[in-house]
């Protein structure tokens, strides 16, 4: 038997007109194998298709991680290469951190500042009529320790007086003052002097 009566045997009685799935059974082999042919073929690339793309999300969420990972590798490398200095430059604030706090008086060093300030003035041949500590005012990282002080003295004495108090060790800002004449033809020289106290607590 030739291939084209072999061909022919395969397709007889099959009527592309007259096409009907219930009876598929009974279609000739030829046009079984090319339908079970063309389901295969559309199982297998709707299997590759979805396989293909499932994998495809995952490449680019990959990528995605990848750009990320890098920026971070980037930013850890630089923080790696400059931890020396960074560790320098943290002894360096802390340390100048140490020395403002020892500026600052302690609670039980403010009756000595008071003091201090009085000497001052006593130094310089000033009358004290006043020094007194008046309410602290509580700021977020100090406490502020604000001083009413009233003088009497010559102008010099006054200038003296107002350097000896920005000389002493521990902080002192003065603030606010007020010089009037008095009947004795002195001065007088009103002022808030504030002083600050590291408040541990925050």
């Amino acid at each position: 038997m030739s291939v084209q009566s072999s061909f022919k045997s395969a397709f007889q009685g099959f009527d592309p007109n007259n096409l009907d799935l219930n009876a598929a059974g009974n279609w000739p082999i030829g046009i079984k194998v090319i339908v079970y042919l063309l389901v295969l073929g559309l199982v297998i690339f709707a299997g590759i298709h979805f396989y293909v793309s499932e994998h495809h999300n995952l490449l680019e969420k990959e990528i995605q991680k990848e750009a990320q990972l890098k920026q971070e590798y980037e930013r850890k490398s630089f923080q790696v290469a400059n931890l020396a200095a960074l560790r320098k430059q943290m002894e360096d604030v802390e340390g100048k951190f140490s020395e403002l706090l020892g500026q600052l008086p302690t609670q039980k060093e403010v009756p000595g500042l008071l003091e201090d300030i009085s000497d001052i003035g006593k130094a310089a041949g000033l009358q004290i009529e006043i020094i007194a500590l008046e309410a602290e005012r509580k700021d977020k990282f100090y406490i502020e320790l604000p001083i009413n002080i009233e003088v009497k003295g010559v102008y010099h004495q006054l200038g003296q007086f107002v350097s000896g108090v920005a000389a002493i060790e521990r902080i002192v800002t003065l603030h606010d003052y007020k010089i009037e004449p008095t009947d004795d033809g002195q001065l007088r020289m009103v002022i808030s002097a504030k002083t600050y106290r590291y408040d541990d607590e925050e």
